[in-house]
């Protein structure tokens, strides 16, 4: 219904627009151990709301090169556009967040907890991200470059090790690398089979590479 007051309809709009500002679908806190509840894990995961929790960050420095406070990244995810005041707010206040970030990407935000993308930082460990309200880490984080690098770990890890099982090289990656294994079991378990076949074939047949040939044929 239009107003009759123009001065009343720009303020009411004015107000509208302000709440539009503080919504959005992704917000972001720290929290430091120190001074949160003991429970403030389960406390963030009795709200059902999708959210990734960084592993302890302990080892961050600061420009100065002092370390920073042992602290942990929290990045709530909302199924819709969520007002900071009424929804967000109260939940950074039980469990004792410090500050506020409206996240604009949560793939971006959601590989910082790692530093994934920035190798002048401590790196710290994917395995180690606390997933609640069914937000799922890998499915999120994962690019395309992130596939080819692990290919590329397990590759190496397969020729150097001389293992030419599937079994194990998948029963290896779910004990000692949940990276590998996330990534062989849900997308390319094909193309390791197929390469892990060909290291075996050519054990089994003595092929000679191609750079080993071109040596010999120089010596």
């Amino acid at each position: 219904m239009p107003y009759k007051d123009k001065e009343k309809e720009k303020l009411s709009k004015a107000k509208y627009d302000a709440k539009r500002t503080g919504r959005t679908r992704n917000f972001a806190t720290v929290v430091y151990p120190e001074s949160a509840p003991v429970n403030w894990i389960e406390r963030l995961d009795q709200h059902h709301i999708a959210a990734l929790i960084s592993p302890l960050h302990d080892k961050d420095k600061n420009p100065s090169g002092e370390p920073k406070k042992a602290h942990y990244h929290v990045l709530l995810m909302f199924e819709s556009p969520a007002d900071y005041e009424s929804k967000v707010a109260p939940i950074f206040a039980e469990i004792g967040g410090v500050g506020r970030e409206k996240v604009g990407s949560a793939r971006g935000y959601a590989r910082y907890l790692c530093h994934l993308d920035n190798p002048e930082k401590i790196q710290y460990s994917p395995s180690e991200v606390c997933c609640l309200g069914g937000a799922d880490y890998n499915s999120i984080v994962n690019l395309p470059t992130d596939d080819i690098k692990v290919i590329t770990e397990i590759k190496n890890f397969c020729r150097e090790n001389e293992v030419y099982s599937l079994a194990e090289i998948i029963d290896i990656a779910e004990t000692l690398h949940p990276e590998w294994y996330s990534t062989i079991v849900l997308s390319r378990c094909y193309v390791i089979d197929k390469y892990i076949k060909s290291l075996a074939w050519e054990f089994e047949t003595g092929y000679k590479r191609m750079s080993e040939r071109e040596q010999k044929e120089n010596e």
